[in-house]
């Protein structure tokens, strides 16, 4: 392969996904524009519709405590219009969850009347209004794990791979990299559009793992969540790009608006505790480890088999069970949970009992147990043809660690919202958060986020399908 045909092969791979490929609804469509509810129309309604990211890092809520940047900004906005009404009339949130590269088109249909992304977005067309900045300016800087090669300059980034999550600012950034570096006959950044399920702070995480090697992210986001993640490395002295402004949106023939929430953050000064809830609730959470370092993979090619064999019997993709084992046991046969959870799986005496399997202390037992526990899971609670496969384990895999009928009814608590009941990932997970804590949601991201690194090696770890195109 020539070298110029090389260069265009990798910066294709700088294109992101499609959006009708992504997680999240319908694809981003810049569909006929509605009439805009100007500020006197929000105040005739009582309700301010705001649309933001749906990442943590942007907008989550732990059991009523905000963790993400963007809520305390949004209830001093609300606090800001309360105190200016001449009415009287109070004004209330509508908080209304989006992945962040649908948020802009969100606004033009009339979903929403604000946009708060808490990240460098575009500007979204002629008809969306950027308001003043919250931050201007912002670096997008390079972030690996401690311990890892340190890079001095751009240039040595020639030929590697950055993980970034979808909508990331950070996309154009490199694409402006690759250009010099093109033009000096290197080879370009390659850029690995994560799976949809994974937020900023996910790739940040599994940075800090190092499952992946490298991301580029705002400085300020890149800061915040080294405070909880220690082995984090942010390299200030790469910077991609800083022309970007952190701002929020408004339809444009919403003028009125536009000025309040210029006003607004004219007068506004970010709380000295703002990240105190945050930093309580990350710090002792689980984070996941890298679960294909030299002695996982090792444990992992000892119960192989008997995975893909429990895995086949109940059509799972055994990754997934892969996941979970390490999840639970990291690949221990011999582990002993609470509650009497056994072995490679943790699953219960009683649980295995209901589907028909005794003696889980018996390794092909535990996994046949637990394969088939979350078989019928998936047939009695989560069949429905509405739910999209990775969803579907989501759920499953939700109620294996909660129980079904608890999931259940956090998904018609977010029907009831104007959630997505159909979605785990943030969307009922939201739910799960307000009402029982991180810890669910935490299970379910850390055994989705190692069955994402199984998959990305899945061709090392199914010696079978290497020794097949072998001999071809």
């Amino acid at each position: 392969m020539t070298r110029p045909l090389l260069i265009l092969l990798c910066l294709l791979a700088l294109l992101p996904l499609p959006a009708s490929a992504r997680l999240g609804g319908a694809p981003e469509v810049w569909q006929q524009p509605v009439e805009a509810r100007d500020l006197a129309q929000i105040r005739r309604s009582g309700v301010l519709k705001v649309l933001v990211n749906q990442s943590r890092n942007s907008s989550g809520q732990v059991k009523g405590e905000s963790v993400g940047v963007e809520y305390h900004r949004i209830r001093a906005f609300q606090q800001y219009l309360n105190r200016n009404a001449r009415d009287g009339r109070e004004i209330q949130l509508k908080i209304i969850p989006r992945a962040k590269d649908q948020l802009l088109a969100a606004l033009q249909r009339g979903e929403g009347d604000l946009v708060a992304p808490g990240e460098l977005m575009g500007q979204g067309g002629t008809r969306v209004s950027a308001s003043a900045p919250l931050r201007k300016d912002v670096p997008l800087v390079l972030v690996s794990r401690q311990g890892q090669r340190r890079y001095q300059g751009l240039e040595q980034l020639s030929g590697r791979s950055v993980a970034l999550p979808a909508g990331s600012a950070a996309g154009e950034a490199v694409r402006k990299v690759n250009q010099g570096l093109v033009a000096k006959k290197k080879a370009p950044i390659l850029v690995e559009w994560v799976d949809p399920s994974l937020a900023v702070e996910d790739v940040l995480e599994m940075v800090h793992a190092g499952i992946f090697p490298l991301t580029v992210v705002e400085q300020p986001i890149a800061d915040r969540w080294a405070k909880v993640m220690p082995r984090l490395r942010v390299d200030r002295h790469l910077v991609l790009d800083k022309q970007g402004d952190m701002t929020w949106f408004v339809r444009r023939d919403a003028p009125t608006l536009r000025a309040s929430v210029d006003r607004f953050i004219a007068g506004y000064r970010v709380p000295a505790d703002q990240d105190a809830v945050f930093q309580r609730v990350y710090r002792r959470l689980y984070k996941v480890h890298n679960p294909l370092a030299r002695a996982e993979r090792q444990r992992l090619e000892r119960v192989r088999p008997v995975l893909q064999r429990y895995a086949e019997e109940h059509r799972f993709d055994w990754l997934s069970l892969a996941a979970l084992a390490y999840k639970e046991s990291s690949f221990n046969p011999n582990a002993r949970g609470s509650g009497g959870a056994t072995g490679l799986m943790q699953i219960t005496p009683g649980a295995a009992r209901s589907v028909g399997v005794g003696n889980i202390q018996k390794l092909d037992n535990n996994v046949q147990a637990s394969a088939r526990y979350l078989a019928m899971l998936r047939r009695s609670f989560f069949s429905s043809r509405q739910l999209d496969e990775r969803e579907r384990m989501a759920f499953v895999l939700a109620a294996y660690n909660l129980g079904p009928q608890r999931v259940q009814g956090m998904r018609a608590e977010a029907r009831r919202r104007g959630l997505d009941p159909n979605q785990w990932f943030f969307q009922v997970e939201r739910i799960a958060a307000e009402q029982v804590g991180m810890g669910v949601v935490s299970y379910v991201n850390a055994v989705n986020k190692y069955y994402l690194a199984f998959d990305r090696e899945r061709y090392l770890l199914e010696p079978s399908k290497k020794a097949g195109k072998a001999r071809k």
